[in-house]
């Protein structure tokens, strides 16, 4: 037996405006670039999201699927740890939240007692911290609320008792509590595939959302309230959809959301996008823009309540450390720009919980000095001078950003201008005579690091690396396990390439000869291998595949492997 909710709050008309409005005009959500935008007045709203800046997530933790927050692998949330979120800048914490394994059966769907309590616990600590703070529910979205097509009545009385519950036991918090209705609605879990359809349903759990918050008393009558696009996708049809919801309730405390992992090749490295390329950058660019325009220059204010690279699930080392960092440094940049704010998704692999360590100092410091300036960059972290090769000047471009060139320096000593370094306008170029020098007794796989200062913003890491060719040794294995031995000999590895002898792509994603690093294979550097993966061999037919191997100085290594069955074979070419 299913229950039903009052939707008397709710007039027909309302609701009856929220689906009609799903099928308007894209124009008159979101104007195109060549259109004028007429900029609405800062609301109330807008600058309570201007204060939120910058957010951070407390992923796999509250959210995780098992039986407590530790399930996934993350130590319980301590006060000590939303204190040390607070103290190193951040002004708001989202607590991702799936209710799933802590709500009983029907009809009263009731949520432990207990998991509400600490639930609560968490939001008072963040509270204290004088953060602002974002509950939702997170993975319930594709556990059970994607099978809404099939099984309507059921999934809309368990959302909304436990919104219900939600809503009551944080009704007397302060307005620096906010309520997000779902994390990345979706649909296809339980075999939806019409977009319209969808849609539907997402304006169904949003307008209930908003009944049963703005019926239960307390704060809740003007708690701001976030909303999501379907599956918080930032795609102009998706975001129209949205506005039109927003409008339709024309409630002045509501926020929009999506979520942004970057242009897909570059945010995973495949299809040879290893670099913060054009269109990795124009990608941030018309994202933002259409964010903007659809939400912002309308008066209403948008969170981007998830940012990161989706490579960062397997290691944050997926994406080369410079370029991520050019990626992040121009992300935050140009979100401020637009007046978006963003909260880094962290699911562990950023903040030690423990230690309350960054394991990635670099890319902290310049996210949070994007919000005062802009931070200068240079094409690349990474100088690679061959052992064996005749020591050339080096020309490394520079990305000021509007800043000034000051100082670069090696082992504590500033180089010095027209002898060691020339600068023209924005061409480093490093004397071989100095590079000579640094690297006289370096071993190879020996790194000197410059430091490169500006006036504005972080300091710039460049890597001068002692390397030698490269050599990869003949293997056998399976697909389970195989792993090409590998002299890297201070070399990277950037991508690579499989294609069968016919010249068609081999593997999976195979509308690209350039493999997913880290899902396809892998170098391992402390074990001196390469790894090709068994996701790799899934998509790859019995036949020989010629491999390409392309490392960050340049070279392209070519190699052979043989599959026959679940035996590989590899062979240096």
């Amino acid at each position: 037996m299913t229950t039903k909710m009052n939707k008397s709050f709710l007039s027909l008309t309302l609701v009856t405006a929220l689906l009609l409005s799903l099928f308007s005009s894209v124009a008159a959500a979101a104007p195109n670039d060549d259109q004028q935008v007429e900029v609405a007045p800062k609301s109330k709203m807008l600058k309570y999201v201007d204060n939120m800046q910058p957010g951070w997530n407390l992923g796999n933790t509250l959210d995780a699927t098992g039986d407590d927050e530790t399930s996934w692998g993350n130590p319980r949330v301590t006060k000590e740890l939303i204190n040390n979120i607070s103290a190193q800048g951040y002004k708001s914490i989202r607590l991702p939240i799936t209710w799933d394994n802590h709500i009983g059966e029907a009809p009263d769907y009731t949520i432990e007692k207990a998991y509400l309590d600490r639930v609560e616990e968490v939001v008072g600590w963040a509270l204290e911290a004088d953060l602002y703070v974002m509950i939702n529910i997170h993975h319930d979205s594709w556990l059970w609320v994607s099978h809404m097509e099939e099984k309507h009545d059921e999934v809309l009385a368990r959302y909304n008792a436990a919104w219900t519950q939600i809503a009551d036991r944080f009704k007397s918090q302060s307005d620096k509590l906010m309520f997000e209705s779902i994390n990345e609605p979706r649909f296809t879990d339980g075999g939806s595939t019409d977009e319209t359809k969808m849609e539907e349903m997402l304006v169904e759990l949003n307008t209930s959302f908003y009944t049963i918050v703005r019926k239960s008393g307390g704060n809740n009558a003007e708690r701001p309230l976030v909303l999501p696009s379907l599956e918080t996708t930032p795609s102009e049809p998706r975001m129209n959809a949205l506005y039109n919801t927003i409008t339709a309730l024309n409630d002045p405390n509501l926020i929009a959301t999506v979520h942004y992992y970057g242009f897909w090749p570059f945010s995973v490295n495949i299809a040879g996008h290893t670099t913060f390329d054009k269109d990795t950058k124009t990608d941030i660019t018309q994202t933002f823009d259409n964010v903007y325009n659809t939400f912002i220059a309308k008066g209403i204010p948008v969170i981007i309540g998830e940012f990161g690279l989706l490579g960062f699930d397997v290691d944050t080392g997926v994406i080369e450390q410079g370029e991520k960092l050019k990626f992040f440094e121009y992300l935050t940049y140009y979100a401020k720009e637009k007046k978006i704010t963003t909260m880094l998704w962290d699911n562990g692999q950023h903040l030690n919980r423990t230690t309350h360590k960054w394991s990635d100092p670099e890319l902290h410091n310049i996210l949070m000095s994007g919000l005062k300036e802009r931070s200068s960059t240079l094409e690349s972290d990474q100088i690679f001078l061959n052992k064996n090769s005749k020591i050339k000047d080096t020309n490394v471009n520079l990305n000021l950003n509007g800043n000034k060139f000051k100082t670069i320096s090696a082992n504590n000593k500033y180089l010095i201008e027209g002898k060691d370094y020339t600068l023209k306008g924005e061409a480093l170029t490093l004397k071989a005579s100095k590079l000579s020098a640094l690297t006289a007794s370096k071993k190879i796989g020996e790194e000197v690091i410059f430091t490169v200062k500006f006036n504005k913003g972080v300091t710039w890491k460049l890597k001068l690396i002692v390397s030698d060719t490269i050599k990869l040794s003949n293997a056998k294995g399976t697909t389970e396990a195989f792993a090409i031995p590998s002299t890297f000999n201070g070399n990277q590895l950037a991508t690579m390439e499989a294609v069968y002898p016919d010249g068609s792509n081999a593997g999976p994603q195979d509308w690209t000869s350039f493999k997913e690093f880290g899902y396809t294979f892998t170098p391992s550097y402390d074990t001196n291998e390469i790894k090709l993966l068994p996701n790799f061999f899934k998509d790859v037919k019995d036949s020989d595949v010629t491999l390409k191997f392309h490392f960050w100085n340049g070279d392209v290594i070519s190699y052979k492997i043989t599959k026959n069955g679940t035996n590989v074979v590899g062979t240096a070419l």
